[in-house]
């Protein structure tokens, strides 16, 4: 848990906060999603976490694909804002969030993609049409990953 979040826990408890995120959705030359499935609930995803305290969100973005992923991003394009009862989330602790995510898009990265063992099941190349169904989705992930199969021409399950 970052810094942040557990200095607000402290205070409130588990009651819901509001949580900006920062997340990227990493699309490979043949046109393939590296998502990964977490580990505290089994369900996949694109990548991304919680921006710190006066933290720059697309240097957030970053860090959270290189500590998730071991891949760096050369360059990020903002894909969009996703807020609203959709992005709210109880994580399996009892945690409530509603969250802002602002999600980019980045096909230019350089590195080998390896998990990170504490938050990570597996990672694993998928292509628009083989993404999993949204009911395996991460909730808050659902919007915008809705939206960008979408704008590929895949079909949504």
């Amino acid at each position: 848990m970052k810094k942040y979040i557990k200095d607000m826990r402290a205070l409130v408890g588990s009651r819901p906060i509001l949580q900006c995120g920062a997340s990227v959705i990493l699309v490979n030359e043949r046109g393939e999603l590296l998502l990964q499935q977490r580990a505290d609930n089994g369900m996949w995803g694109y990548h991304g976490g919680s921006v710190e305290l006066f933290e720059n969100v697309e240097q957030a973005a970053r860090r959270e694909l290189l500590e998730e992923t071991g891949l760096t991003a050369r360059q990020l394009t903002l894909f969009g804002v996703f807020s609203g009862p959709e992005l709210a989330y109880v994580y399996p602790n009892g945690d409530a969030v509603s969250n802002v995510d602002v999600v980019y898009l980045c096909r230019d990265y350089t590195g080998q993609p390896h998990r990170q063992p504490s938050e990570i099941k597996r990672l694993g190349w998928f292509a628009p049409q083989d993404v999993p169904p949204m009911a395996e989705i991460m909730p808050p992930n659902r919007p915008a990953l809705r939206q960008y199969l979408e704008s590929v021409g895949a079909g949504v399950r």
